[in-house]
């Protein structure tokens, strides 16, 4: 079983931002998440990110997840089920394909991928069954692949999943598409791209891999069902909270938002939150950056405690001299 010094489980504003503070102390850090950037790949247009006049949500959390991994921070591409406190005080998380242990948890997961629900998704769930084009997406060059979802996020990744593959089959399950956007126009110019509007996927087909899917499309009287023989499946269907796995572990609120203080403490210790998935009141991305960076801050200070070292109380520290007091910022 890997050991880490701290797991953050999420990816996204908080998360990422989480991590890249925790590999810059040092510290063997590893991301799980379903996902690489959460709701903002949701946002096609960010005009409100301190440093960017005008960012995609795609691009903005691509650059963290660079600058993070940059210094180390290791990823798995998994759902978390269970955590569990060790006899020894440590924790041990357990995900759909393995299990790690940790001397401290970061909880930034905010709101997770939602599932089809249907036959087939979750035996296949990471050989074939994707949440994550940008972190996956790769692996299919060449390949004859589908995405399912609807709205411009699903458009979005289809362009992105379009620069990859063989063959893209959009599986849209709205039944209108604005046919004005940009997205959608440079979809449908190329044939490659197949697009089935109000269509959607009953189950998924294969042994080890995927192999095909069912598609439902809804759009005709009677509706149709037909099948695709695919390599790969990006779900691309929005995002829900899923705060039960640490219910037993720290304090939520009547949201199920896990309750926090200004330093991202939890009311376990060993154990800090941030981003949406806490009581913070505003779901903002830069706000949710800043709480990544003061609960990695004070997960480092944790583990300095519990290592019998000095933690960092500050990053600013004044020095007297003959004439006044300076402050100098620590590295």
């Amino acid at each position: 079983m890997e050991s880490y010094d701290v797991i953050v489980i999420g990816a996204a504003s908080a998360g990422l931002s989480a991590a890249l503070y925790l590999s810059r102390q040092n510290l063997r850090t590893l991301v799980i998440s379903k996902d690489i950037g959460g709701q903002a790949l949701l946002t096609n247009e960010i005009e409100n990110y301190p440093g960017f006049e005008n960012i995609s949500g795609f691009d903005l959390m691509n650059k963290f997840h660079q600058q993070a991994s940059k210094y180390g921070t290791e990823y798995v591409y998994d759902e978390v089920v269970s955590v569990t406190r060790d006899s020894d005080g440590n924790f041990s998380v357990s995900t759909n394909e393995s299990k790690f242990r940790t001397t401290a948890l970061v909880l930034a997961f905010g709101k997770t991928p939602r599932n089809l629900n249907v036959p087939g998704e979750e035996r296949l769930a990471g050989h074939g069954v994707s949440y994550c084009a940008v972190c996956d997406g790769p692996l299919y060059k060449g390949k004859e692949i589908a995405v399912v979802g609807i709205g411009d996020h699903v458009l979005q990744e289809a362009v992105y999943l379009s620069s990859v593959a063989s063959t893209l089959h959009i599986i849209y399950t709205g039944s209108r598409v604005d046919k004005d956007d940009e997205n959608y126009k440079q979809l449908v110019s190329d044939q490659k791209n197949k697009f089935y509007l109000n269509s959607v996927v009953k189950e998924i087909n294969g042994d080890k891999l995927v192999k095909s899917v069912k598609v439902l499309n809804r759009g005709i009287n009677p509706p149709s069902e037909f099948e695709l023989n695919i390599d790969g499946l990006f779900v691309e269907m929005g995002y829900i909270a899923k705060s039960d796995f640490v219910k037993d572990l720290v304090k939520l609120n009547s949201s199920k938002e896990i309750i926090t203080d200004k330093l991202g403490n939890t009311s376990a210790e060993g154990i800090f939150a941030c981003g949406d998935i806490t009581d913070i009141p505003y779901k903002q991305a830069v706000i949710s950056a800043g709480q990544g960076a003061t609960a990695a801050l004070s997960a480092f200070n944790y583990i300095q405690k519990k290592k019998g070292l000095r933690s960092m109380n500050t990053d600013w520290k004044t020095v007297k001299t003959d004439k006044t007091n300076v402050s100098v910022k620590l590295s």
